[in-house]
C-alpha cells in the first residue's frame, strides 16, 4: 500500500501567508518610492523648464528694450517703458522668424482666472497702423501656477540721458515718468507648488546709444527717422 501524502498545516499555512503579505508590503512600498522619485525627477525637470523659458523671454526681448516716446497724439508724451512693481510695458523687436515684423509693445502683468493666477504677455505694434489696417494682438500666458510676481528697476532718478553715469543709483519699486531706461530690472517669481525661481536680473542694452540721443528730455523721438532705426 501507498503511504498517505501529508498535507499543511493551518500553522504552515498561516506562516506561509504572512511571508507572502510581507513580499508583497515590501514590494508595493518599493514600487511607491521609485513612483514618488519619478515624479520629483518630472517636477525638477518641469520647473527647470519653465524657468529657462521665463529667462529666455525676459532676455531675448528686455534686455533689447528700445527708449522711445509714445508721441503719436497731442496728449502729454511718455516714454514706452513703463513698469511698476507687478506690471511691466517696453518696446523692442521680434526676430524675424516670429513673422511680426516692427517694433512691438510688450505688457507684462500678474493676472488671475477661474482660482488660477498666471503671468500673462499682451503683444501688438508699436507703430500706429495704416488706414484700415486690422490691428493684430497676440495674448499668451508666461506661465501659469504662480503665486507671486515682483519687479524693481535700478537706476539714477536723475540720470536724463541714457548711456550716462548713473551716480547715486538704487533700486526703485516703480519706473514712472521717466526720461531713460532703467540699468537694470530684477524679477522675482513664486508659483503655487512654493517652487521659488533663482532671482532674474536683466541688464538692459541700447544698441548705438549716441545716435538714439536727440536731446536730454528727448532721448529718442519716433517721428524723427534718423533717431528711430
Amino acid at each position: 500500500m501507498r503511504p498517505r501524502s501529508r498535507g499543511f498545516t493551518l500553522i504552515e499555512v498561516l506562516i506561509s501567508m504572512s511571508l507572502l503579505s510581507m513580499m508583497m508590503v515590501l514590494l508595493f512600498g518599493s514600487l511607491k518610492i521609485c513612483t514618488d522619485s519619478w515624479e520629483k525627477g518630472e517636477n525638477k525637470i518641469t520647473a527647470v523648464n519653465e524657468l529657462a523659458m521665463v529667462y529666455n523671454f525676459f532676455h531675448q526681448h528686455l534686455s533689447l528694450a528700445q527708449p522711445l516716446w509714445n508721441d503719436f497724439s497731442s496728449e502729454e508724451n511718455s516714454l514706452s517703458f513703463q513698469g511698476n512693481a507687478h506690471s511691466l510695458q517696453f518696446v523692442s523687436a521680434m526676430p524675424a522668424s516670429a513673422g511680426r515684423s516692427g517694433l512691438q509693445l510688450f505688457s507684462v502683468d500678474l493676472q488671475s482666472d477661474n482660482n488660477d493666477s498666471f503671468i500673462k504677455v499682451t503683444l501688438s505694434p508699436f507703430f500706429p497702423l495704416a488706414e484700415g489696417a486690422a490691428w493684430h494682438k497676440e495674448e499668451e500666458i508666461l506661465i501659469s501656477h504662480v503665486s507671486d510676481f515682483s519687479l524693481a528697476y535700478f537706476g539714477s532718478d536723475d540720470a536724463e540721458i541714457i548711456g550716462a553715469d548713473i551716480g547715486e543709483a538704487s533700486w526703485h519699486d516703480e519706473w514712472l515718468a521717466k526720461n531713460s531706461l532703467p540699468k537694470l530690472v530684477k524679477i522675482n517669481i513664486t508659483l503655487d507648488k512654493e517652487t521659488i525661481f533663482p532671482e532674474i536680473i536683466i541688464e538692459l542694452k541700447v544698441v548705438g546709444q549716441s545716435d538714439h540721443i536727440n536731446s536730454a528730455n528727448n532721448p529718442v523721438s519716433i517721428n524723427n527717422p534718423k533717431t528711430a532705426r
